[in-house]
């Protein structure tokens, strides 16, 4: 059976969505437009939820592919921050900004004010970013998954966020979507979305005229575009 797949038609989708996660984490977006629909706000204050900027902080990336790479540029270019990495394989040269490659994923979330995860699920990524790992986050820290649930182990970060041993999170993707585990919907200071990353009219028409290119190559006895290993 031949499987194929629909590459770099979702990257730039997917890697908006991240930064729309950092934004909405780091300003606690979610949180200030849940307080008005509740009708809690009680107007302006000099000290009412008070967020962090991103400019000039670090970015750490677990996975530098193509959404990686897209989520750094996007982070460097326009606010300013400085990027640190984890990737399986050595990367020389891959692009326009400055980055720093670590040697593990305990090292990217010692050192990053942000982690995004961009890596693929796998036997050798699930749970990648586990207890140990959110241990090394720095106090005021946030996390953000737009890769695969399995990559994050959710108890762990349910954990750090009750006890408020972060900043906060924001994800995309779940273990067992469409079910959420109720500790990370009541968890304090966590964006939650419905799986969004190639959600854009762009996205999806492209990834279906992919999937169609794939099937005309296919019943023509080419080679796939695409094909999954």
């Amino acid at each position: 059976i031949i499987v194929t797949n629909t590459p770099d038609v979702l990257t730039d989708a997917t890697a908006d969505l991240a930064l729309t996660l950092i934004l909405m984490v780091s300003r606690r977006t979610g949180e200030g437009e849940r307080e008005i629909r509740q009708g809690l706000w009680k107007g302006w204050k000099p000290t009412h939820m008070l967020g962090r900027q991103i400019t000039g902080k670090t970015l750490g990336i677990v996975g530098m592919g193509r959404i990686g790479r897209a989520t750094a540029l996007r982070a460097a270019q326009g606010f300013g921050m400085k990027i640190v990495f984890y990737n399986r394989s050595p990367l020389l040269d891959w692009g326009p900004i400055e980055a720093k490659q670590l040697s593990s994923v305990d090292e990217v979330c010692a050192s990053s004010d942000v982690i995004s995860l961009h890596c693929a699920s796998s036997k050798d990524t699930r749970h990648i970013i586990n207890q140990k790992a959110i241990s090394k986050m720095k106090s005021d820290a946030t996390i953000i998954n737009t890769a695969r649930g399995d990559v994050l182990d959710e108890d762990a970060l349910a954990d750090a966020l009750e006890q408020r041993r972060i900043g906060g999170a924001g994800l995309d993707v779940f273990q067992n979507e469409p079910n959420i585990s109720s500790r990370l919907i009541n968890a304090p200071n966590i964006v939650l979305l419905p799986h969004l990353g190639s959600a854009t009219f762009e996205t999806r028409n492209a990834m279906g005229m992919r999937a169609l290119k794939n099937l005309e190559a296919f019943f023509s006895g080419r080679n796939v575009l695409d094909p999954v290993a």
